[in-house]
């Protein structure tokens, strides 16, 4: 699953609220954008990725607002309805964490429960559901196993489907006394191991660098993946108002609050 057009094609935007400076809710826009990569897992006619969906959004099939991932998951069939995806038996998707927010949209960084959106893909009737946890996100793979077959909390192991390998490392650096952190010692001897060989797709939360202005991320990590790079990096963490960037030959593609729909 390698990418063939770096240039991503907005198609949609789903409004939802996020919490601003000082916890103030805030009315923003998730872009939903294209990009066309070589090959596609068999099964999936496309593959949706996104991550720090750190807002509310009513589901586009009424009733209250919720975590806007699990809104995003609504839209798959109405979205299918209209013609613009495949229907969601169809769409693959790959999630790079942090998918909590307060109820209210008021408080910036808050942490809690995440099944839900898990939940909701599955739930869609995607076939493959792969990812990892953010800091911010409370949720076991033993909890997300229990959605199917298909549906996979990654860290530290790999995951196939239909002829693509993803490989996953859930959390970000720090204190390993806090919940979902490493040294960065360990996290980089993790990453060397997943990468021995590449995976087709590498799934982090947090991220290296890019070669753009902007695109922050740990240099560390670039440096070790340079040496055997997944045609595939997707990260978050830190947003990147250009998405992507390359990585060897292969490219990293940064989802922090975008959703990114790959197709051939």
């Amino acid at each position: 699953m390698r990418l063939v057009d770096t240039r991503p094609q907005r198609l949609v935007t789903v409004p939802y609220r996020a919490a601003g400076p000082g916890g103030v809710p805030q009315n923003v826009l998730l872009g939903v954008e294209r990009l066309r990569v070589d090959r596609l897992p068999a099964g999936c006619d496309a593959v949706l990725a996104a991550g720090d969906l750190q807002g509310v959004a009513p589901s586009p099939l009424g009733g209250e607002a919720g975590l806007l991932g699990v809104a995003l998951a609504d839209y798959l069939g109405v979205w299918a309805d209209s013609g613009l995806l495949p229907p969601p038996e169809r769409v693959g998707v790959l999630l790079t964490g942090d998918l909590y927010s307060a109820p209210g949209a008021d408080r910036r960084g808050a942490s809690g429960a995440v099944l839900d959106v898990w939940l909701a893909f599955a739930a869609a009737g995607c076939p493959m559901v792969f990812g990892v946890a953010g800091n911010h996100d409370e949720v076991t793979a033993a909890q997300v196993a229990e959605l199917g077959p298909g549906v996979a909390l990654l860290d530290g192991d790999r995951r196939g489907f239909g002829g693509l390998t993803v490989a996953g490392i859930s959390g970000i650096v720090g204190d390993p006394a806090r919940a979902l952190r490493r040294t960065e010692k360990e996290f980089l001897h993790l990453a060397e191991k997943l990468t021995t060989p590449p995976p087709d797709v590498l799934l982090l939360h947090e991220g290296p660098d890019g070669v753009g202005a902007g695109q922050l991320g740990r240099s560390t990590m670039r440096g070790m993946l340079e040496a055997r790079p997944p045609a595939l990096t997707l990260c978050g963490h830190v947003h990147w108002e250009a998405p992507v960037a390359t990585l060897g030959d292969g490219h990293i593609v940064n989802v922090d609050s975008r959703a990114v729909i790959f197709g051939t």
